[in-house]
């Protein structure tokens, strides 16, 4: 469900704006009817809205919403958040700082080092969400992040699980329009390259003369960051990683070896 950005009614179907991008429900699609702020455009021709029809294309093509026919072939560069979906990263957020409180006992860190972790480990999971959410809306696509009843579950439950068996899945973005194969696998892929563009930069971190405990925290950081990005690589099931792989095998081969390298790495440093 998408709530109309005039009415904030939730609708199944809604209407994006072919001029400022918004998504509206009937009553508010025209540009008149929500005070659209590009409306001015309007005077210009351009394609009417065209109902798309939830039906199977391909086995990497589905359409899902209603959207503007030639969207596909333009960028939004509109980035937005709704009230429910900051509600749900809130909670997510808090689950994850709770996993990474519960590193304590594992590596034996306290005070400001235990923070910084909780920190880092909290930034990487927000970045990954982010940039499946910023990839998917830089084509135009309706993408919010979203609790999984499950994921959040697994989550909760890995906070009182030993350190390798930590599971940080509270949700994922979802995502709404005419998705191709190989925009779906670029969107895939952003999440865990961030984490393994993290992991590098904290690995390059912990060469620094900043001290043992703080050493050891960017170490655990990019170890964390190389697992997030190596885990989501996995072609199965609803992982990125199965995108990534029906897309292009290439860079699947390459984030994957990429991650595994640097979880490698980050373990010499314990």
């Amino acid at each position: 469900m998408v709530k109309c950005q005039k009415c904030n009614k939730e609708v199944l179907l809604p209407f994006k704006c072919p001029y400022c991008g918004g998504y509206f429900c009937s009553e508010h699609r025209l540009p008149e009817n929500h005070d659209c702020p590009e409306a001015w455009r309007a005077r210009a021709p351009t394609p009417p809205l065209a109902p798309v029809v939830a039906k199977q294309k391909s086995p990497y093509e589905y359409e899902v919403t209603f959207t503007p026919e030639p969207y596909r072939k333009t960028r939004s560069r509109k980035i937005w958040f709704s009230t429910k979906e900051l509600q749900h990263l809130t909670i997510s957020a808090l689950l994850v700082v709770a996993i990474g409180f519960s590193f304590m006992g594992a590596i034996g860190i306290r005070g400001v080092y235990l923070a910084a972790l909780v920190s880092i480990f909290t930034l990487s999971f927000l970045a990954h969400e982010m940039a499946h959410k910023f990839a998917a809306q830089s084509y135009g696509l309706w993408a919010e992040f979203r609790i999984i009843l499950i994921g959040a579950l697994l989550t909760l439950i890995s906070v009182f699980l030993p350190a390798p068996f930590k599971i940080i899945s509270p949700g994922a973005v979802m995502i709404a329009g005419f998705v191709e194969k190989d925009v779906y696998g670029k969107i895939a892929v952003a999440g865990p390259s961030t984490n393994i563009i993290f992991s590098a930069v904290l690995l390059g971190m912990a060469h620094l003369p900043l001290g043992n405990a703080f050493r050891l925290v960017l170490a655990v950081s990019a170890f964390i960051n190389a697992w997030m990005g190596l885990f989501n690589l996995i072609p199965l099931g609803l992982l990125d990683g199965a995108k990534v792989f029906f897309w292009n095998k290439k860079v699947w081969l390459l984030t994957f070896i990429a991650s595994a390298v640097l979880m490698g790495y980050s373990l010499s440093f314990f």
